[in-house]
Order: structure tokens, then C-alpha cells, then sequence
């Protein structure tokens, strides 16, 4: 399933960016991980896909999904999604159980989109759901991490998939914190995480970023063949992408 999500973001998208400020520390690859991210788009899925193989392939990952979207999108099941009822207790205390089930196990990592609804990146404060909070009781070994996703358009026909991991947190100083303490602080540096990558995004330079995954380039279809053919008339090699015409043949 990792190789088809790579697939499918390599055929929809410019290219998967993490920031070069922000790749994720070393960790103990025994200890459970939390990893907490906001929630941009409905691409979020396939993109933590694609970088849990890319960034933690030593790693069997898990990750909450609303209920009902599992029964649309069931295939998730098969690569570590459970189901939570988001608007009931009971659908908290099933995502608390399962959570303390699956970080009991050693080299595991655990993905959540912290908001647990879609909000613009821009969505001040982010509004992380208080079950986050709960996770270092539960794991009390576990190391947790922010993790900033935002999605842009440069000068591609496809769009950019950007990515940021911040400091890691362990279990025993967020557990030092009353609980609502605890849920600002988590807030607080995600927030902190997605405002510095937000900068780099606005500076459209690619150079402030790897890239994990490089998808096609250019318009495709007839427009991208005749500018082939003409490339081949004239002697000059044929490259697809915008960003690397010379000066002055933009159009």
C-alpha cells in the first residue's frame, strides 16, 4: 500500500518537501512515538502514508480515522487505521484504548491529525482535540512529536506538499503538567512548527527544502507533446518542467 501511495502522490503532485530545519530527531527506535500533526486537506492520508515509509520505515505505524470516513475509505484498515467515533465519550475512551493497546508495543508510532476535522492552515488557535493530552499517561515512555503539513502551489501544474517536524516532547515532562497546561504547550509548538514552515512555503524557495518525492512535471497531454516535438525540431533538449525555462520564455 506504501508503494501505491507513492505512486499516487508522485502522479498528482509536484513534489513531497520536508524543510531542511525540520526533519524529524533521532529518537530511540524502540520507544513508542506520538506523532501529532494539523489537518489540512483530504490528502493528508496518503501524504503521512508516504512519509511514515519515507521517514520511519523501521517503524509499524497506527493512526485514528473518523468512523464514518473509514466505511468510505475501508482500504486504510489494512495499513494500521482504526475507527473513532469523534462525537461521543464513548468514541473517546475506544480511541484512548486502543491507543494504550497499540503504544504498549515497542516500535510503533502512532499518527494523529490532532484537529480532528480539516482547517485552513491559517486557523488560529488550532483547536487540537484534548485526547492528545491524554497520551503520555497511557505511554508513559513515549516520545511526542509535532508535525506541520501545508500544501502550496508554486510554479508547477502541481502542488507542493510541505512538511516539518519540531522538538520532540517526552512523555515525562508533559506529564510534570496539569492537563490543560499540557494541551497549550502541545498547541503551542505545532503552532510555532506550522508559522516558521509557513515562511519557508511563502519564500517558494525549493532550495530551503528535500525533497522525499518528486512527482511529473510540466501540463502533459498534447500541449507538453507538441512542445516535445518542437524541442526535437530545433535541437534543444525538451524539459517539462515551468520553473527551468530560461529568462524572458515564460508564458
Amino acid at each position: 500500500m506504501s508503494a501505491y501511495f507513492d505512486r499516487f502522490v508522485r502522479r498528482h503532485m509536484n513534489a513531497l518537501r520536508i524543510a531542511r530545519w525540520g526533519r524529524p530527531p533521532g529518537i530511540d527506535g524502540r520507544a513508542p512515538l506520538v506523532i501529532y500533526c494539523n489537518h489540512p486537506a483530504w490528502w493528508d492520508a496518503a501524504i503521512l502514508v508516504v512519509a511514515a515509509e519515507r521517514l520511519f520505515p523501521e517503524r509499524e505505524s497506527f493512526a485514528p480515522i473518523d468512523a464514518v470516513m473509514l466505511e468510505k475509505y475501508g482500504i486504510f484498515r489494512r495499513m494500521g487505521a482504526f475507527p473513532v467515533d469523534l462525537d461521543s465519550v464513548r468514541g473517546g475512551a475506544q480511541f484512548l484504548s486502543a491507543c494504550r493497546a497499540i503504544l504498549g508495543q515497542p516500535g510503533r508510532v502512532l499518527w494523529i491529525t490532532a484537529q480532528g476535522r480539516f482547517a485552513d492552515v491559517r486557523t488560529r488557535p488550532l483547536g487540537l482535540k484534548p485526547g492528545v493530552a491524554r497520551l503520555p499517561e497511557i505511554a508513559p515512555g513515549a516520545t511526542v512529536l509535532p508535525l506541520a503539513i501545508e500544501y502550496a502551489f508554486w510554479d508547477e501544474r502541481g502542488a507542493e506538499a510541505c512538511l516539518a517536524f519540531g522538538a520532540p516532547f517526552t512523555a515525562d515532562e508533559l506529564l510534570a503538567l496539569p492537563r490543560p497546561e499540557r494541551l497549550a504547550r502541545l498547541e503551542d509548538a505545532l503552532t510555532a512548527t506550522l508559522d516558521r514552515l509557513s515562511a519557508d512555503v511563502i519564500a517558494r524557495d525549493p532550495a530551503a527544502f528535500e525533497s522525499l518525492l518528486s512527482g511529473r512535471r510540466g501540463v502533459g497531454g498534447v500541449y507538453d507533446g507538441w512542445r516535445r516535438l518542437a524541442a526535437a525540431l530545433t535541437g534543444r533538449r525538451f524539459e517539462p518542467g515551468h520553473r527551468d525555462r530560461p529568462p524572458g520564455q515564460e508564458t
